[in-house]
Parts: C-alpha cells; sequence; structure tokens
C-alpha cells in the first residue's frame, strides 16, 4: 500500500496550476491592469500568458496619462518581458505544488521531468542494490530497511526549503520504493505454498498497491498542500515497526544459507499456530547427524548470466519487464486526463487496475505461465495499434482502447512478478527479481520522453509500445514453463527443468510438424 501511494505522488506533487506574471504595480487603472498579462492562443484557446507581461514601466506611464489599451494604444506594438517579480499561481485545484512552492515553470520549467527522473533513478538503484542485499542478509532486515527508507525521506521532503533539497531527498525515498514491494514479494512466495502462495504473490500485493493507488487522490482532495499530503503519507510507514515481531525470516532463505535450526524453529511455531504437530525432524537433509551436511552455497548476480540457459531467461525476463513496465506507465501517464478533475483521473486509473488483478490471479490458478504472459502482451499490442485507425470524432473509443491496453499490460505485470520469483532458485531468487525490477525501472525513466514523441507523431508512442509488446511476446516462448512445480532450491534445480529452445525444431534439429507444436513447447 505504501507503494501505491508513492508510484504517483508526484501527479499531484509536481502538478502545474495555472498562473501568470504577478503585478505588484498599484498605480494602474483597472483596464491597464487587466490588459498588462498578454493574451496567447494555446491549443485553438485564449489564456493569460504563462511566462511574458508588459513592460510595467511603459504601462504605467501610458495609465498616468490615461491612454485607454486597446482604443489610443495597440497592445500587440508594446514590448514584453519576463515575470521579474514573480508568478501568481491559481489555487482552484491546489494551494500549493511543488511547482508553484519552488516557482519551476518558464525558465526553470526543465526541472520539472527532471524531478520525476530523479526519483525513477532511485527507485532503479534501490531496485538494483536490494535483490543482492537480500539475498545476502536476509528477505526480513531489507524488507524493513527500504521501508524505513521510504518513510523517514517521504517526511523529511516535508521541510524542504528548496528544489534541490527536495530532489535529494526524493532520490533517496526512491530507494525504498519497490524495493520494499519486491522484498515482500519474494518473502511471502518463500514463506506461503501452493494456492496461498498466488493468492498472495497476485491479490495479496497487486490489490495492496492497487489499493494505496485509489486512496491517494482521496488524500490528496482533503490535502490540498503538498506539504501536508507528504505528512500524511509518511505516517502509515509506523503502522509497519510492529511487524517485525509478526513477519518471520523467510526458511527456505535460512536453509540456503546454512541455518537450519533457525529455519526449524519458524516451521515449528508456524505448526503451533495452525495447530498441528510437526514432525520430531523437520529438515532431514540438513540434520547435524548426518554425514552429509548442507552447506552454504554462495551465489551473487554474475550466477544470472555465467550460464546460457540462466543468462537466455534472464535477457528475456528483463525484455518482458521492461516492456511491461514501460506499457504500465506510459498508458497511466497517457490516460492521466480522462476527466477534467485530476483526482477523478487518478482514481479511474487506479480503479482499472483492480480487475486486471483479479484476472491474474484467476490466470496464475490456472494457466500455464508461459502463455498467460503472452496473451496479455497480445491483448495489450492490439489497441495500441488500432488506436490510430479510430476517427477523431469518436473520443470514446480511443479511451475504451486505452484502458483495454492498460488492463492487459497491468494484468501482464503482476504474471510477471510471480513468474520471475517461480523461475529462479532461493539463493538468486531476490537478485534476479531485483535484477529484473531495475531493468523495468528504466521503461519508467523513458517513459516521459517516449510521451514527448507524440509532438512528432500523435500516436509513434502507441506504436511503439504495441511492438515492444509483440517482440517481448515472441520472446516469451523460449521461457522454461514454472506452472505447478516446486520452487528450486539450488541452481543445479534450476538447470533441471526443460531446456529452452525455439519451439519450432526439434531435438535432431528437424522441423517439428504443426500437430506436435504444442507438445513440444
Amino acid at each position: 500500500m505504501p507503494n501505491g501511494f508513492g508510484a504517483f505522488t508526484l501527479v499531484f506533487l509536481m502538478d502545474i496550476p495555472s498562473h501568470h506574471c504577478l503585478v505588484l504595480d498599484v498605480n494602474l487603472t483597472e483596464d491597464w491592469r487587466k490588459t498588462t498579462i498578454p493574451i496567447m492562443v494555446v491549443n485553438g484557446k485564449q489564456e493569460l500568458s504563462r511566462c511574458s507581461r508588459y513592460r510595467l514601466d511603459v504601462v504605467r506611464n501610458l495609465s498616468a496619462h490615461g491612454y485607454i489599451p486597446g482604443r489610443d494604444v495597440n497592445l500587440t506594438d508594446l514590448e514584453q518581458e519576463g515575470c521579474v517579480d514573480g508568478w501568481s499561481y491559481s489555487r482552484d485545484i491546489y494551494q500549493s505544488t511543488i511547482v508553484s512552492e519552488f516557482d519551476l515553470v518558464c525558465n526553470e520549467q526543465w526541472k520539472q521531468p527532471l524531478t520525476s527522473t530523479v526519483f525513477f533513478l532511485g527507485v532503479l538503484v534501490g531496485s538494483f542494490f536490494s535483490g543482492q542485499l537480500s539475498d545476502r542478509f536476509g528477505r526480513k532486515p531489507i524488507l524493513f530497511v527500504t521501508t524505513a527508507f521510504q518513510t523517514i525521506f517521504t517526511f523529511a521532503q516535508v521541510f524542504s526549503n528548496s528544489w534541490t533539497t527536495f530532489t535529494i531527498l526524493l532520490f533517496f525515498n526512491g530507494l525504498g520504493q519497490m524495493s520494499n514491494f519486491v522484498a515482500a514479494l519474494v518473502l511471502g512466495a518463500e514463506i506461503f505454498t501452493g494456492n496461498v502462495r498466488v493468492l498472495y504473490s497476485s491479490l495479496g500485493t497487486c490489490l495492496g498497491f492497487a489499493a494505496g493507488y485509489m486512496l491517494l487522490p482521496l488524500c490528496a482532495y482533503f490535502l490540498r498542500g503538498w506539504r501536508s499530503l507528504l505528512l500524511a503519507l509518511s505516517l502509515p510507514g509506523l503502522v509497519y515497526l510492529p511487524l517485525w515481531w509478526l513477519i518471520p525470516e523467510s526458511p527456505r532463505w535460512l536453509l540456503s544459507q546454512g541455518r537450519a535450526e533457525e529455519a526449524e524453529a519458524i516451521i515449528r511455531k508456524a505448526a503451533k499456530w495452525n495447530k498441528v504437530q510437526a514432525p520430531r525432524v523437520v529438515f532431514e537433509d540438513y540434520s547435524i547427524n548426518k554425514t552429509k551436511t548442507h552447506q552454504k552455497e554462495n551465489s551473487n548476480a554474475f550466477d544470472l548470466l555465467r550460464e546460457s540457459n540462466m543468462r537466455i531467461t534472464t535477457l528475456i525476463l528483463c525484455l518482458v519487464s521492461f516492456t511491461m513496465i514501460t506499457g504500465y506507465y506510459g498508458l497511466s501517464l497517457s490516460t492521466s486526463q480522462l476527466h477534467s478533475d485530476p483526482y477523478i483521473s487518478c482514481f479511474i486509473s487506479a480503479a482499472v487496475e483492480v480487475p486486471a488483478y483479479i484476472s491474474s490471479w484467476l490466470a496464475l490458478r490456472s494457466l500455464p505461465r508461459r502463455w498467460a504472459v503472452i496473451g496479455t502482451l497480445v491483448l495489450g499490442a492490439v489497441p495500441l495499434y488500432l488506436i490510430q485507425l479510430v476517427p477523431q470524432n469518436l473520443s470514446d473509443l480511443s479511451l475504451v482502447l486505452k484502458m483495454l491496453g492498460k488492463y492487459a499490460i497491468t494484468t501482464g505485470s503482476s504474471l510477471m512478478f510471480t513468474y520471475t520469483a517461480e523461475l529462479y532458485p532461493t539463493v538468486l531468487r531476490n537478485t534476479a527479481t531485483g535484477i529484473c525490477t531495475t531493468v523495468s525501472r528504466v521503461g519508467c525513466c523513458l517513459t516521459p520522453i517516449l510521451l514527448k514523441l507524440s509532438l512528432y507523431s500523435k500516436y509513434l508512442p502507441y506504436i511503439i509500445m504495441g511492438t515492444l509488446a509483440v517482440v517481448s511476446a515472441f520472446a516469451t516462448l523460449f521461457l522454461p514453463e514454472s506452472f505447478g512445480r516446486p520452487l528450486p532450491e539450488t541452481i543445479q534445480q534450476m538447470h533441471k527443468r526443460e531446456r529452452i529452445k525455439c519451439p519450432c525444431i526439434g531435438r535432431k534439429g528437424t522441423l517439428v510438424p504443426t500437430e506436435h507444436l504444442g507438445s513440444s513447447l
């Protein structure tokens, strides 16, 4: 839920209120006061210029001599100047935003996209290192450390007195964002089994994210100032402190580190909670009485690229994850203006994710992972290609296609979290999930640039996202299947799974007949 709050907080923090140059001079007639700001035509509509005004000394002189604007003076002949006295911001929607607080407009407008990029860079760095740290020091410590990072730096941003300070704190805030999401996902996937694991990995985590996402516009609606909104979003982090004594460490990770006694203690505690009788020896293979004791298996991120099958699996998962997240943020940001009210727009965009996550859960329960991911990619690509064929007067149809695309991509993004966690062994699971998440976060950083391409061609961003989806769907054919199979504990167990091969080529290099294509997969 905190990730649902934080992922799109910048939608409100960085929104740009209506503004124009501030006019402090009071020695002006009412006519001149109304016409000091030039009228501009933007997207076919007239509005006050945001970054210029008529030279105030000239206007003051004309007003003192009793000239009437538009009758005695042609306004187009007057010289203009920048907003030397600052800006006046509308408070119809927001009391304040980062933009109005630090004047990130006109010549400083470049700081707006940079702020978002810095945040996503923090998410990227956090995702990269948290996975490896989690595999080294444990799932539980990293989960709570990254949650603390997110809470502390969100709170610290409330006291920012400059854009630079705010941006630096925002980067550290991003270190915790999604890092705790991935740590919690892997921890739950390793503690739970069977349908409970599927329920937690899909509905548990993703609906929690959607709930936080939908609560964001509600909080923003009642808290119109950016400082009060950040303060409210930082407080829920305190609720998680008592969970340290309730959430156990992953027994699978403990076993991978040779800490069988600690893992056995957790299992016995679970047996007591569930009122079942634990066996006298829980982990026979790890018993100290056995001659072959379990040895700690040391692994690192380079193991993901060392062996050919694992290398191909990692690269394909990175491509698919990149495509999913690029499409998710691209469609989320492009549908942010579904309604004239930004709070309703945000809520609609969040609400669409609920049926997507439910669909993901149903697919995880009954469908092979590989074909479920391919289906969502194709379903997401088709409406993105069809958007450019919709006539201009059927804007509602374009909206439906966009939302269908987001529904499919959101479903696929949820599937990928579980699919990735199921493919890798315990010693590399968090590292692999973190690496794939890191690569996918590159898509977050590139999304604003991708959407800017609409200036050259209105539908170019949709064509690129659709093409990425088609390429990723084909690449997914070469991934191994994990549906209905136990989680691999070691790298050797992962190697025993079906080898990655072209679905159209038989074992001896001969073409497989079409009627046997399904079995070859």
